[in-house]
């Protein structure tokens, strides 16, 4: 396999590096990610105006990207600068959206029309996608929200949790069961109830209550589409954690090099040393299976091999936050200092759209299928 990156996505990560580097240090970053609205509006217009959302989809859909080499390349450089953009959700919406167009050119079982993929690739409409519920967090088989046709349109009820991006969305595109299948609704964030608040790590997420909410149907049999965003998002997420770790991994590297005990660096002592060169394989194997997920997107093993990268991920990311603040010491623990904010952020990556034992669970299934 090709570990190396075209030189087209390249430049988006270049890119972004860049930008992120310049304008979202741990001073802003703490500034904005804590306090509503859980992020810098501006610097949100400035990522879209970067077009960085575009590589989040096909070129049919007018993107130019949208394969798992592309999210990473978008994720990998978020999770360095501890971005709290909400980005995951615009990857998920597009995913949707773009089966609701695919479905309505063929098989009619979409719609066309709506806001669409347009705006939400050039950051002017904002979506949450609205599919975990407090009984059925990660999987699709439990979702009760429930939709019905009424008066040639449709009508949905429900509560979905922890919603990402949800607290600035200005539509939702909600999982509902319509009769036997499950489906996918665009829902406007003004018809429905929604109640945000700030995550531990930062960023933003909300709870939508819906009672009878007006809705267009964007995909009537929505169970591969609403899988397919799920994986995609699972994906960003083990992308952004590698990115994580690389800047944890840094900030322990350049503390053991400076921190001097017993008249010595504590780089030079050789426990440290194995320790360290333990984390390093760690991440090594980590980006290993990211990538192999990501080559494995749109194919028959895409689901099972997102979860084998997401179950290795979430286990590689504790490793990594509870060495390097154990080999940090206090300082680690400290607000002002990075490396707190990063094992927060890598902890919580793990409970993100289905946590170490869900995926493991997962791949035990496919693998009992097969």
């Amino acid at each position: 396999m090709n570990f190396e990156m075209s030189e087209d996505r390249r430049m988006i990560a270049d890119s972004l590096n860049r930008f992120l580097g310049d304008t979202y240090g741990i001073e802003h970053r703490t500034k904005v990610a804590y306090d509503a609205p859980f992020h810098d509006p501006e610097k949100w217009t400035q990522l879209a105006d970067l077009g960085v959302l575009y590589a989040l989809a096909g070129e049919g859909q007018g993107g130019y990207g949208g394969t798992g080499f592309d999210i990473m390349a978008v994720f990998e450089p978020l999770g360095r600068a501890l971005c709290p953009e909400p980005v995951l959700p615009a990857l998920m919406a597009a995913r949707v959206l773009a089966a609701g167009d695919e479905t309505a050119n063929g098989a009619g079982t979409g719609t066309g029309t709506g806001a669409g993929i347009g705006p939400l690739l050039s950051g002017a409409v904002r979506y949450g996608v609205a599919i975990g519920e407090i009984e059925a967090p990660y999987g699709l088989e439990d979702i009760a929200a429930q939709a019905e046709a009424v008066d040639g349109g449709y009508r949905v009820s429900g509560r979905k949790s922890v919603v990402y991006g949800g607290h600035v969305a200005d539509l939702f595109l909600v999982a509902a069961r319509l009769g036997d299948t499950l489906a996918v609704f665009e829902v406007a964030a003004r018809d429905c109830a929604v109640s945000g608040y700030g995550l531990i790590d930062g960023g933003g997420a909300t709870e939508v209550f819906l009672d009878d909410a007006p809705a267009r149907l964007v995909v009537a049999d929505g169970a591969a589409a609403l899988q397919d965003a799920l994986d995609a998002g699972a994906l960003a997420l083990c992308a952004e954690a590698l990115g994580v770790m690389d800047r944890a991994f840094a900030l322990l590297l350049e503390y053991l090099k400076t921190r001097k005990q017993f008249g010595q660096t504590i780089g030079s002592f050789q426990a440290l040393q194995h320790r360290t060169v333990d984390l390093a394989t760690e991440i090594e194997q980590a980006r290993s299976i990211t990538i192999l997920a990501a080559s494995r997107m749109g194919t028959p093993d895409q689901s099972r091999t997102v979860s084998m990268a997401k179950n290795l991920i979430g286990r590689t990311a504790r490793l990594i936050a509870e060495e390097s603040i154990q080999m940090q010491g206090g300082i680690a623990m400290t607000w002002e200092y990075p490396s707190s904010h990063l094992a927060k952020r890598l902890v919580m990556i793990d409970h993100q759209l289905g946590d170490t034992d869900f995926h493991l669970e997962r791949v035990m299934a496919a693998h009992q299928a097969a």
